[in-house]
């Protein structure tokens, strides 16, 4: 039998036995909490799936956007939905992320080094200005002074 089908028997042998200690009365389940499980589960099946066959690194961003966006969303349902207000940059940063995997584990093709660059490097920018209340326009000075000494050194090797 194939590994993925006992890890996704597991899986819902699991969610069943959750379901029936719920119905029980043993626990109890906010349903209203938990719906960032419906894209987080979906991107680990995608990244095991991967992950146990080597066979299609397709799955990988799929599965990296999932997992990101699930885990966003887990920690706003928990702490706030006030935080998307700073934490909207890890949307691009979700699709960066599923590219960079399909990368480095799939035939690393140099054209995907692009978006993944460009989108990382925008959502960092805006979630380190966000997140540690950096005026726009230091950074944005901070960030043009850090590649001019790059270029600078580049071109004087």
């Amino acid at each position: 039998m194939k590994k993925i089908n006992y890890i996704f028997g597991f899986l819902l042998l699991c969610i069943g036995v959750i379901l029936i200690l719920s119905n029980f009365g043993v626990i109890e389940i906010v349903w209203e909490n938990l719906w960032p499980l419906f894209l987080l589960i979906p991107g680990i099946v995608f990244e095991l799936s991967y992950f146990i066959y080597r066979k299609d690194a397709g799955l990988l961003v799929p599965g990296g956007i999932l997992i990101t966006y699930g885990l966003l969303f887990l920690v706003n349902v928990i702490y706030g939905w006030r935080l998307m207000e700073d934490l909207w940059p890890i949307f691009p940063l979700g699709v960066a992320i599923g590219l960079l995997q399909l990368y480095l584990f799939g035939q690393r093709e140099k054209g995907l080094l692009i978006p993944i660059g460009i989108l990382g490097a925008i959502s960092l920018f805006f979630l380190i200005n966000n997140l540690f209340f950096i005026d726009c326009g230091s950074l944005a000075g901070i960030v043009l002074v850090v590649i001019g000494i790059c270029i600078i050194f580049k071109k004087a090797k």
